[in-house]
């Protein structure tokens, strides 16, 4: 893919997000490996509806800022999943509410954030791990994603947003868009006694599309 056609793309799959109400104001960050190794960026303080493809923040091979933008506080994020996950093309970050909201009850399981309520999350995301609260930008956040070797393509961070790595934008992008609606699913059924895949029926989705799944 050229360059031209990536900075449209990550573009219009964040003002995509951003009209749907999946973050607001300039919450969110968004990334992507273009085919030369170096990578897009959003810039700092943007909003994903008003992105211009023109001042993406653009990075060279060796992580020098070489065109566009001062990019997003949040790339200690975005620089541990690519450093980690050799299969990662792209990185999304957002503040999604239901996902956020989740992120605050005190009786998710932090090792498996989402519960089991469709296979889709399982087939788009595996386990996603809830780290703590980091403030924001602080570079402890991608040390702890750095702490998980590469075994999880996305994470939750709590009380601030999800974050997923996929093999190109419109995965990563379609990915979260998947934790967030499962979220909002559990919230929706919470406290109702609702009926989630057993562990037999996970095993299933797990082995038929060959999700990565640590036990």
């Amino acid at each position: 893919m050229s360059d031209t056609v990536l900075r449209e793309q990550i573009c219009n799959l964040a003002k995509s997000m951003f009209d749907r109400g999946l973050t607001g104001g300039s919450t969110g960050n968004i990334s992507a490996r273009t085919s030369e190794g170096g990578l897009l960026v959003s810039p700092t303080g943007t909003s994903f509806g008003r992105l211009d493809p023109a001042r993406l923040s653009h990075f060279d091979t060796h992580g020098k800022l070489v065109g566009g933008d001062p990019p997003t506080k949040e790339m200690p994020l975005h620089s541990a999943f690519y450093e980690s996950r050799s299969t990662a093309g792209a990185v999304v970050h957002l503040h999604s509410c239901h996902s956020v909201a989740l992120s605050m009850m005190p009786d998710v399981d932090p090792d498996n954030f989402l519960p089991p309520l469709t296979p889709y999350a399982i087939m788009k995301l595996g386990k996603v791990r809830l780290l703590p609260f980091f403030l924001p930008g602080d570079p402890a956040m991608g040390d702890a994603v750095r702490g998980l070797a590469g075994k999880r393509s996305a994470v939750m961070l709590a009380n601030h947003g999800p974050v997923v790595a996929g093999k190109d934008v419109e995965a990563a992008c379609n990915a979260i868009e998947e934790l967030e609606g499962t979220a909002r699913l559990a919230l929706l059924t919470r406290g109702m006694n609702a009926r989630i895949l057993t562990d037999d029926q996970v095993r299933d989705v797990v082995e038929r599309f060959d999700v990565e799944w640590d036990d």
